[in-house]
């Protein structure tokens, strides 16, 4: 008999074990109009999804420049931080959508040639929204990056805060100006000139570069068009990009924009940000629950 109820209860457990555990789907598409071909996806469904009715608050998660929709998967390991996460009640179920960007930063380019925040808002989206349960309403969206991803998700949070109630930036590539024309030419034409031209020095600072800086749209900003989107940096002690988060971190001071800063030891790599995917998630969820 107690040889019977051991048996029974190692049963249980990995039941318990399996219910805790969420669903990663890797390498989904959906066909664009936009670049009439197949955009990639991948996404987090939490434990218990294919079991319930319910809807699930939602959470857009950028990657850095480089990297793929699976980073976050392999690299950033989200589903075993998640799986924890809810199953301690330190966040709430939810959605974790992650989009390949490839190297776009997740807006429209200067030239007109690729047009991935129209095709963000408008198909990406409300496809998302018609094929998995997640609610709909701002109060239950957020999104997130990492370095070009962290930039990205700023960048939405402020120009189209009435879409997320928060926003979580691991080491946001943000610059100001000086900076931004201090880039050496190789890297710029490797990873800038794309989106945002070919310019050279203070040519970088065009129009379109200053309606989608972070740094630039917070600071021109009216007092009436302040973001009420909820916002969590995180960036490393030894990360070359610390002194543009410091300087976000004080233009939001001034502004009286509500947000949370964190320095931990540490610079621009995955060991940094998987340790910090946990704080930031945290945030969020703590968002949710409040709204």
């Amino acid at each position: 008999m107690r040889s019977l109820l051991r048996t029974f209860a190692m049963w249980f457990s990995v039941c318990a074990l399996a219910w805790a555990q969420g669903e990663v789907r890797e390498g989904l598409s959906l066909p664009s109009g936009t670049f009439k071909k197949a955009m990639r996806y991948s996404i987090y469904l939490p434990p218990g999804y294919e079991l319930s009715k319910r809807t699930y608050p939602v959470v857009y998660l950028f990657h850095g420049f480089g990297d793929d929709d699976a980073a976050w998967i392999h690299n950033g390991e989200i589903a075993e931080t998640l799986d924890r996460a809810i199953a301690d009640r330190h966040a709430t179920p939810m959605i974790v959508v992650m989009p390949d960007g490839g190297s776009s930063w997740f807006v429209n380019s200067a030239d007109g040639a690729s047009k991935w925040e129209d095709y963000f808002f408008k198909e990406f989206l409300p496809f998302i929204e018609e094929r998995f349960r997640v609610r709909t309403h701002r109060r239950s969206r957020a999104i997130g990056g990492i370095s070009m991803g962290g930039y990205s998700a700023l960048s939405y949070a402020l120009r189209h805060s009435d879409r997320f109630t928060a926003c979580m930036a691991l080491s946001p590539s943000l610059r100001a100006p000086e900076d931004v024309a201090a880039i050496s030419p190789e890297r710029w034409a490797q990873a800038y000139a794309p989106v945002f031209g070919a310019a050279k020095g203070e040519g970088r600072i065009s129009t379109h570069w200053q309606a989608l800086s972070p740094l630039r749209v917070l600071e021109s900003a009216k007092a009436e068009a302040f973001p009420s989107t909820r916002i969590y940096l995180d960036c490393g002690d030894h990360d070359p990009l610390l002194k543009g988060t410091f300087a976000f971190h004080s233009l939001m001071d001034a502004r009286g924009v509500t947000h949370a800063l964190r320095v931990r030891g540490g610079g621009h790599s995955w060991g940094y940000w998987r340790v910090g995917l946990l704080g930031g998630l945290t945030f969020i969820s703590d968002v949710f629950r409040e709204d």
